[in-house]
């Protein structure tokens, strides 16, 4: 049964002629994990800014949890329950791992509060041995995670998560997304925009495809693979169609 938490209804973004979103609709149920693919230049990035009010719709609503959020503030946003990661990482390098997770518990925390509760999200995530490590020191996957731990912190409801497996090896996206399932069954939802076919494949509950800002597709990992529509526009040859499916 279909328990939508976010909401596309024909959301349209224009940049002079161009249409980033063209009429984009589609539903994400609570505590699911849908992907989001497309080739470059799909309009990935559009849609997330557009989802945390980063990017005003020119027509179209995005709802929330039953609340209309495409015509708020990204700081609302936030505080309504829908944030996101960031493809390079905004993380702040003169502050230690803990001081960047409690700068974000700040939303909705005092200060002492927000610290406890980033220590708290850094022991779930096994992320404590690094919480007093400088920015500098950390690995790429430790950097997607302290990135996920800091989205985390302001009490999301649905999680955005844009491109945190970039640049990692296939076990250090192993470690991502074992952390994505762990924080889905903890009841989050989450959205992810990723290059990573196999990691799109294996993560996710449902898949939706953008070209040109258009919806091509939406289906299981398996539909997706198969649809041809999806290996002409996203995929591009017969090989990557058989790569997708046996990932």
């Amino acid at each position: 049964m279909s328990d939508p938490i976010l909401s596309l209804n024909k959301a349209t973004v224009t940049f002079g002629g161009v249409r980033a979103l063209d009429d984009l609709s589609f539903d994400v149920n609570r505590q699911e994990i849908v992907g989001v693919i497309g080739p470059n230049g799909a309009g990935k990035t559009t849609l997330f800014n557009s989802l945390v009010g980063l990017q005003k719709l020119r027509s179209g609503t995005i709802t929330l949890d039953g609340v209309v959020v495409s015509d708020r503030k990204p700081h609302q946003i936030a505080a309504l329950g829908m944030t996101k990661t960031f493809q390079n990482t905004s993380l702040f390098p003169d502050m230690d791992v803990l001081g960047n997770v409690t700068t974000a518990g700040l939303l909705h925390h005092p200060l002492a509060e927000a610290r406890d509760k980033a220590a708290d999200i850094l022991d779930r995530m096994r992320l404590t041995p690094i919480a007093r490590a400088g920015i500098d020191a950390l690995t790429f996957p430790q950097r997607a995670l302290i990135e996920m731990a800091r989205a985390m912190a302001t009490n999301p409801r649905v999680l955005l998560l844009d491109e945190v497996m970039a640049a990692l090896t296939p076990s250090e996206m192993d470690e991502v997304m074992e952390t994505a399932r762990q924080l889905r069954a903890d009841g989050l939802t989450i959205l992810v925009v990723e290059h990573h076919m196999r990691a799109i494949m294996s993560l996710c509950d449902r898949i939706v495809v953008v070209s040109f800002g258009r919806k091509i597709a939406e289906g299981t990992p398996d539909q997706i693979a198969a649809d041809p529509a999806v290996i002409e526009a996203y995929l591009g040859s017969s090989a990557k169609e058989k790569e997708v499916q046996h990932a």
